[in-house]
């Protein structure tokens, strides 16, 4: 067998994997480029999908990640529409589901994830209305139901689930929207901050439900016929012509499974240079889990700012550079006109020192665990976030009642105990 030492294939063609070919030629890679992905769509950007997208402000070719002639400029082989049927560590090969063998020199798994399911909840073969939303292909099966007073359900109010919701009611559907947990956005907000969103969906018009242990999901029959059922576990019922279930996203980890490679949690295992355990193999993106310098162990991270840099990062390793990465999650989510700023790792166990007002709906949560900053959640004030993501980076101490009341954020840092 002859290893093919200067071709780069990368299985993914979302942010990560369109970052790491960019950065890769960029850093002065040579060799082929082969991108592939297993939509037809030209890659695209993801988080307009849910927001922008569903409520029709934007088209597929409004958040194209690059215009076609960019790849062809870089000279990047962009194979669209294509799935890899299997990865050969051992003969340096992919295999696409057609029957074509590309060789490669360094592999990228840049596969992002999947819409979870409700696994432990019966859902009738004849209940259609049930959808999810990941990609562009999904929208049209959620968009073709919305409209003025027609109902809609939703399940899950984390961000994605919050962010259907939000669109679906700017479309004037009447949107029901059910949470497991008791309030909405769990993994990221406090219960006060909880309540915060629980009265924003309420003034907008949309039926939030907490406690909310969905048993079933069934075909309607009766005055319900043509919708869709939801049932909970104490007997509450809703109906639609569409459920749209948002609880999370499970990485697209089966080629490394099958291929032998390291996998935790269904999650890729990468250093901090996104090697995998095999030879000349790399992960980068939500597929990923990855060492974190700031609070040690290994950790995943879903949002699109992460993607786009350790793609960008793991394409220099590819070129040739000693880049390790090491970076402190940022993400963002609209909802009812309002961007909500998160940065590190908030958990609802730290303490939270609130800075400003939640009724002026202009403010920033600061999460501290053991007096360490960890995370921050914002609404209205960026320069708060960026402030606070740089600090989550020095492991710094910022006294809580400086944060609360300093006029000059800065001056609230302490010196970090060595």
């Amino acid at each position: 067998m002859t290893v093919t030492t200067d071709r780069f294939v990368i299985v993914g063609a979302g942010i990560a994997g369109v970052s790491a070919a960019g950065a890769a030629r960029l850093a002065g890679f040579e060799g082929e480029i082969v991108l592939i992905g297993d939509e037809p769509e030209l890659p695209y950007r993801r988080p307009p999908v849910s927001k922008e997208v569903v409520r029709g402000e934007k088209g597929a070719d409004d958040i194209r990640i690059r215009k076609a002639e960019w790849y062809e400029q870089q000279r990047i082989d962009l194979r669209t529409d294509q799935a890899v049927a299997s990865v050969s560590v051992e003969d340096h090969e992919v295999t696409l589901a057609s029957g074509e063998v590309i060789g490669y020199g360094s592999l990228l798994l840049a596969t992002g994830g999947s819409a979870r399911t409700l696994d432990a909840v019966t859902t009738e073969a004849g209940a259609a209305g049930v959808r999810t939303l990941r990609s562009l292909a999904d929208v049209d099966g959620i968009v073709s139901a919305l409209g003025p007073g027609r109902p809609v359900v939703v399940v899950g109010a984390g961000l994605i689930g919050s962010e259907i919701a939000a669109s679906a009611r700017e479309r004037g559907a009447e949107v029901t929207l059910l949470e497991a947990a008791a309030s909405p956005l769990p993994h990221l907000l406090p219960p006060a901050l909880g309540d915060f969103y629980a009265a924003l969906h309420a003034e907008q018009g949309t039926h939030l439900h907490c406690g909310v242990e969905v048993i079933s999901i069934d075909a309607g029959s009766g005055d319900a016929a043509g919708h869709t059922v939801v049932t909970a576990a104490d007997g509450r019922a809703w109906s639609a012509p569409v459920v749209v279930v948002a609880v999370g996203m499970a990485p697209n980890s089966r080629l490394a499974v099958e291929a032998g490679i390291e996998v935790e949690g269904g999650a890729i295992v990468v250093d901090d240079h996104g090697r995998t355990n095999a030879p000349d193999v790399y992960a980068a993106g939500d597929v990923a889990l990855l060492p974190s310098g700031v609070l040690g162990g290994m950790h995943r991270v879903e949002h699109w700012q992460g993607a786009q840099n350790h793609g960008a990062a793991v394409g220099k390793v590819v070129a040739g550079q000693d880049l390790a990465f090491d970076e402190v999650p940022w993400c963002w989510s609209d909802q009812y006109g309002h961007t909500l700023q998160v940065t590190g790792w908030p958990a609802a166990g730290h303490d939270v020192a609130l800075r400003g007002s939640l009724e002026a709906r202009d403010f920033t949560a600061f999460y501290l665990d053991g007096g360490v900053l960890r995370g921050a959640v914002a609404l209205g004030r960026p320069a708060d976030v960026r402030l606070a993501r740089r600090w989550i980076a020095e492991g710094a101490r910022p006294e809580p009642g400086l944060l609360v009341e300093s006029d000059d954020l800065a001056e609230a840092l302490t010196e970090v105990p060595a």
